[in-house]
């Protein structure tokens, strides 16, 4: 695959610039698109606090899990995207294919984050050290299925949405009860991320046709992806729906943090349409930052006043 020359006036949105070590590494995975599930991980804190005790112990414990798997795989992705990357126009400033990290460097950190995420499961409780290799199997399998598949958007969505169901399990340490609880959360998170992921794609379009690459809006063109991007986001607010009557307690109040991810993607749906991606960033980034902290707000005031 011939390579092109970085150009840093195409530098991707949500990026650290200057050079030092921590700009570098922060940018590499992409800091600041934390905000998209962890928050949805402490949703899965504050339901399970319901029927068992949380402390601030537990709570660090998983943010560091959360962390250190998404840093994982996102540098893990990076190192197997850097090829693709260094093609690509809009990713050829990333740090592998400007330089700006070595690939060994690269590996070194997926195995730190890797060895990081199973402590901190471990520090949580045995359920959750049981499952911890296979989340990391499952947020390293996506890296690929881009090569073989439309569906990836699907697949990373679900990388995520393991998010809220470890958060669960880590303060029970059990499955929830009714059974369908977290299943609905990390349903809900799946097919939001899928559904948003789909229009991060829209921009690579043209790229991805050429490559040989598989996404959404190269099976269906952008119509098509974003009509399914609009279905997987109804999808997201009925599973969230589901969540507020199955809830433990303060389901008025989740039950508001629904209509209030309803509305909000009903707006982001607004910003991107076929022809039209110059809000692409806003639709993907701010809306999406938005809906997580909104609705963790909402479940969090439900249960500080339960």
């Amino acid at each position: 695959m011939p390579t092109t020359r970085p150009d840093a006036s195409l530098r991707e949105p949500q990026t650290f610039h200057g050079p030092s070590a921590l700009a570098r590494w922060a940018s590499f995975v992409k800091l600041p698109h934390t905000v998209f599930a962890l928050p949805f991980a402490l949703v899965g804190v504050l339901l399970a606090s319901f029927t068992a005790p949380v402390d601030v112990a537990m709570v660090g414990w998983v943010v560091l899990a959360f962390t250190a798997a998404r840093f994982a795989a996102m540098a893990f992705n990076r190192i197997v995207d850097r090829d693709v990357d260094a093609a690509n126009p809009r990713t050829a400033t990333r740090e592998l294919p400007s330089g700006a990290l070595t690939v060994p460097a690269a590996r070194l950190s997926v195995a730190v984050a890797s060895a990081l995420f199973v402590l901190a499961a471990a520090m949580l409780n045995p359920l959750c050290l049981a499952l911890s290799p296979v989340a990391l199997a499952w947020v390293f399998a996506y890296s690929y299925t881009k090569r073989f598949t439309r569906w990836s958007h699907l697949v990373l969505g679900l990388g995520l949405g393991i998010a809220p169901v470890g958060g669960y399990l880590a303060v029970v340490g059990a499955w929830s009860e009714p059974w369908w609880l977290i299943c609905a959360l990390s349903l809900a998170v799946t097919t939001w991320v899928g559904g948003f992921d789909v229009f991060y794609s829209l921009q690579d379009e043209g790229f991805d046709r050429a490559a040989g690459l598989h996404s959404l809006p190269v099976a269906l063109g952008q119509r098509g992806a974003i009509a399914v991007a609009r279905g997987l986001h109804v999808g997201t607010v009925a599973m969230l729906a589901a969540v507020a009557w199955g809830a433990p307690g303060a389901r008025a109040w989740i039950a508001a943090g629904v209509g209030v991810v309803a509305a909000l993607l009903a707006w982001e749906h607004r910003l991107v349409r076929p022809g039209d991606l110059s809000r692409l960033d806003a639709a993907f980034f701010t809306m999406n930052g938005v809906i997580s902290l909104a609705f963790l707000a909402c479940v969090l005031a439900g249960r500080l006043l339960a």
